[in-house]
């Protein structure tokens, strides 16, 4: 981590299963269990949920990464145990709502992936709105062979990135997709080298911020929501959205400047 970054204060400093830095406007989240492949416990579950609904006002976007050599290699099984129905429910229902803080967050967030993106990791990693993929990133859905149903609201959100039959083949089978595949299929938006994730993040990380806020907080928002509407639905709410954004007073100062010729033109980076 460069220097540039400095380490979270106030609530977010005392979340020891993570580890929370800032840098201009934007937030680095990391998973920080890495001797147990930043496995999920309830715990860690519970830091996610307050850490996203306690985001600093001053970040735009959210960069969500793992310690050591595994984004996140699931639940954490040791955890397990022998629960109840009732108790399974309320388990699952925790996850759903860590997770939901974080597609719908404040800001866009965008996810480093490297290593193990397994079972709840590729839940938890759906959720994001950018998914950045190291070349040693492998995605599996285990919970097949376990005996288990996926519980972190990857029924909701994995089918939206590969479908439905292509999940219920990696549930079923165990077939594991490595990271040109899940970039081919669309677990990922860009897969970089070993070790360039965190940077190519960053990069991407700097042109969200840059952006007008309402503008991105329509697009976390409403994209999702439009996509779950009828298309008539759809449509009204699409022009709700887009009137809104338009009316921002940071959105007509960005039109002005590209009329008078002092925004750049769209162009492949």
């Amino acid at each position: 981590m460069t220097a540039t970054f400095s380490a979270a204060t106030g609530l977010l400093a005392g979340l020891d299963l993570l580890r929370i830095e800032q840098r201009d406007a934007t937030l680095h989240i990391r998973l920080n269990r890495p001797a147990k492949r930043n496995a999920i416990n309830d715990a860690l579950v519970a830091q996610l949920h307050t850490a996203f609904v306690n985001l600093p006002e001053s970040a735009r976007v959210v960069v969500l990464s793992g310690e050591g050599d595994h984004f996140c290699a699931g639940l954490d099984l040791s955890e397990l145990g022998e629960r109840s129905v009732a108790e399974g429910i309320v388990h699952s229902r925790s996850w759903h709502a860590a997770f939901e803080q974080i597609q719908f967050a404040r800001v866009p967030v965008i996810a480093v992936l490297h290593g193990a993106v397994v079972g709840g990791g590729l839940e938890l990693a759906s959720a994001a709105h950018i998914r950045v993929a190291e070349a040693s990133t492998f995605y599996g859905l285990p919970e097949g062979q376990r005996g288990l149903f996926v519980g972190g609201g990857g029924s909701a959100r994995v089918p939206r990135l590969v479908g439905a039959a292509r999940m219920a083949d990696m549930m079923l089978t165990g077939r594991v997709y490595d990271a040109d595949e899940g970039l081919r299929i669309g677990f990922s938006q860009y897969v970089v080298e070993a070790g360039q994730g965190l940077e190519k993040a960053l990069a991407l990380a700097d042109k969200v911020a840059a952006n007008a806020p309402l503008s991105n907080f329509a697009v976390v928002q409403a994209l999702p929501r439009i996509a779950d509407m009828s298309r008539e639905d759809g449509l009204f709410t699409e022009s709700l959205m887009a009137a809104i954004a338009q009316g921002d007073d940071a959105a007509k100062g960005r039109m002005r400047a590209f009329l008078d010729g002092k925004a750049g033109k769209v162009a492949k980076s």
